[in-house]
């Protein structure tokens, strides 16, 4: 039996893993996220000193720390072969192998969510005890194929077949595995299964293992849905190579400074709960709750470059949120308050609220309105599994650039406009976006699905074109 060790670091937000992997007093760390202070602490607890920093792929949900921590640590930086990088770095390729303290790790070339994607798999004493799958197999389900664009998708669904292939073929069935996206990640090309797992275990249960090629590819394709448009930015970031961050507080706002942000077409993001944020709000600020996946909607909606001001109503709430940014790659806000909206509005930018609701409220409001408009900011293939009669969609990812289109639908409704999502949490968002622009809105905070329950009518995409109809999309 081995001491081997395996730490994971969560970015719950972001649905990553990062991994040490530590023996004896040596370890190995493996798609670190940017913020490596997380990592020197744990290394610190373990007194283990890293000899090697191990990237999978070049990630396109986050910004690696992985350059900036080799360097601190003067550990050796290993990326996969065949990309332009503007870093000094060793370039690994499928097959090679690299001795490290914790164990012998074999480099197995896994194409499928990236071209030049690798998975490595660590062996000790010719045994693999443990395999690092990065954005390829992951639980119950593999990495998405379409980050690089429509060209390469199915070519790439092809190639996530055939290295899963590779991996029931080359690696020990006892290995344990350990994936850097899928627990929520949009990396994931549908929603993982389990928090762990062998390799012998997910190619008994894992439809990668179990269906053929032409099935796998027509079903993993067909499944696939939006992801955050802030992808974009992130592998130029990574081939660059990213440097220190900066997580210090940037400079204090006023409530003069806030007005004048708004007033300029900045973002001032309010991290307190969507519910503080219904009840009393400066008028233009948006709501990107810090108790959820704030960091995903605000890098997917903003546009790109965008002063950001936080107010939180502690600095923990600013700190996390500074932290959450850094991983994305935007490394300072413009400015912060914390407090209340009595500390931070103005007559500029004066107080305002919006009534929140449940689906229960909300069939009442219809039965005595049956044209009461309402907005479904969820993704298209939770509109197609259903969504509540009558209503418009436009999901919450692109409700900036049609925001014109619907601020004519709402300017043309009788009363407000109710937004609803799965959960309430995207709704909350969309809700303070319309806000922000003068709309009259209620934001339903309640499960979607309580609506049917609730005595709401629920049609679905395909009853409607079968109707001969058109829905809102």
């Amino acid at each position: 039996m081995t001491d081997l060790d395996v730490v994971s670091i969560e970015t719950p937000h972001l649905g990553d893993r990062s991994y040490v992997i530590g023996r004896g007093g040596s370890a190995v760390v493996i798609d670190p996220q940017r913020d490596i202070d997380r990592v020197e602490q744990l290394l610190d607890r373990r007194g283990w000193t890293v000899t090697h920093v191990l990237e999978t792929h070049f990630h396109n949900d986050y910004v690696s720390g992985g350059l900036e921590l080799s360097l601190v640590l003067g550990a050796e930086y290993v990326v996969p072969s065949g990309m332009d990088i503007d870093f000094v770095a060793r370039q690994t390729s499928d097959r090679s192998e690299i001795e490290t303290g914790a164990g012998l790790v074999r480099v197995i070339h896994t194409p499928g969510h990236t071209p030049n994607h690798v998975s490595f798999a660590l062996n000790v004493d010719g045994e693999d005890l443990a395999l690092f799958t990065g954005g390829s197999l992951l639980f119950g389900s593999v990495g998405r194929p379409d980050l690089l664009g429509p060209r390469l998708t199915e070519p790439l669904a092809r190639a996530q077949w055939g290295s899963m292939r590779r991996i029931a073929d080359d690696v020990t069935p006892t290995a344990q595995i350990y994936p850097t996206h899928g627990f929520g990640s949009f990396c994931s090309a549908t929603a993982t299964v389990g928090t762990e797992s062998t390799l012998a275990q997910q190619i008994l249960t894992n439809p990668a293992f179990t269906v053929d090629e032409e099935t796998f590819v027509a079903e993993l394709i067909a499944g696939l849905d939006a992801f955050p448009a802030y992808y974009a930015h992130m592998g130029p970031a990574n081939q660059a190579g990213a440097g220190p961050v900066d997580l210090s507080l940037p400079r204090r706002a006023t409530a003069a400074d806030i007005a004048r942000a708004i007033a300029a077409g900045e973002w001032v993001v309010d991290l307190r709960h969507r519910r503080l944020f219904a009840a009393e709000h400066v008028t233009g600020s948006l709501s990107f709750d810090v108790h959820g996946n704030a960091i995903t909607y605000l890098g997917w909606l903003i546009a790109w470059g965008t002063p950001i001001t936080l107010l939180g109503a502690d600095v923990e709430q600013v700190a996390a949120m500074q932290r959450d940014l850094v991983q994305i790659g935007i490394d300072r806000p413009a400015a912060y308050a914390v407090g209340s909206p009595a500390d931070w509005a103005s007559e500029p930018a004066p107080i305002r609220s919006y009534r929140r609701a449940t689906h229960v409220e909300l069939a009442e409001a219809l039965a005595a309105d049956p044209d009461l408009a309402m907005l479904d900011v969820r993704r298209r293939g939770e509109w197609g599994d259903g969504y509540i009669t009558g209503a418009k969609h436009v999901p919450l990812h692109e409700l900036q650039r049609r925001l014109d289109e619907v601020l004519t639908w709402a300017a043309g409704a009788a009363g407000p406009v109710w937004l609803y999502c799965g959960s309430g949490y995207r709704a909350s968002v969309g809700a303070s976006i319309l806000d922000a622009a003068g709309v009259d809105v209620v934001h339903l905070d309640d499960d979607f699905s309580s609506a049917a329950r609730a005595g709401l009518p629920i049609s679905t995409a395909e009853h409607e074109q079968r109707l001969g109809t058109t829905y809102a999309d």
